[in-house]
């Protein structure tokens, strides 16, 4: 006999963190919050392995421990996103600093082919010039994530356990994505 399907539709998370919210090692900070992801009602699909990576941008703090998601949800992606940020304060994350030091981060990286808030949103904030990209951030989600495909952090993480996902815009699988990236990139991400 089959379990019935949840209802909802699968969504990326990803995660990390750079700074211990309460002195533990940052796997078990990792752990904690993979723990409350799945009980504030996302149903977990997948976990991938930890990885160390450096610090985005270089120099801006300690190195990270990420990791990704697959989860399944009814919530909408702005409901999720919502809420993750709910659980990122559990942990002591206060946002002071684009792209500063984290206790925990979770990003929605993406929601099956959902492209938000449309084609030409995307495509603005995927082309912003990169010296502006630490200072402007979005007003609004948008989804797939913008940086996604330049960010080994989060490709190799994702691709353990999404790797035939088809980013809803450049039309490519996240290993097709992550095969672009230079191999000094990949050879910084280093699985725990």
């Amino acid at each position: 006999m089959s379990t019935p399907r949840k209802e909802g539709r699968l969504q990326l998370v990803a995660l990390g963190a750079n700074v211990s919210a309460n002195g533990e090692p940052l796997t078990q900070n990792l752990t904690h919050a993979i723990k409350a992801i799945a009980d504030s009602g996302f149903d977990l699909r997948a976990v991938s392995r930890f990885f160390s990576t450096p610090c985005f941008p270089a120099g801006a703090g300690p190195d990270y421990v990420n990791a990704a998601l697959v989860v399944r949800t009814t919530l909408t992606p702005l409901q999720s996103l919502e809420r993750l940020h709910e659980i990122e304060a559990q942990f002591g994350r206060e946002r002071v600093q684009r792209w500063g030091q984290r206790t925990l981060d979770l990003d929605l990286i993406g929601v099956e082919n959902e492209v938000l808030p449309d084609e030409a949103g995307y495509h603005r904030w995927q082309a912003l010039d990169p010296a502006l990209q630490a200072q402007a951030a979005p007003d609004r989600l948008i989804l797939p994530h913008p940086r996604l495909q330049d960010r080994a952090f989060v490709l190799v993480p994702l691709v353990d356990i999404a790797r035939h996902w088809r980013h809803p815009v450049l039309g490519e699988t996240l290993v097709q994505l992550l095969a672009r990236l230079p191999e000094q990139d990949l050879a910084e991400v280093v699985l725990l």
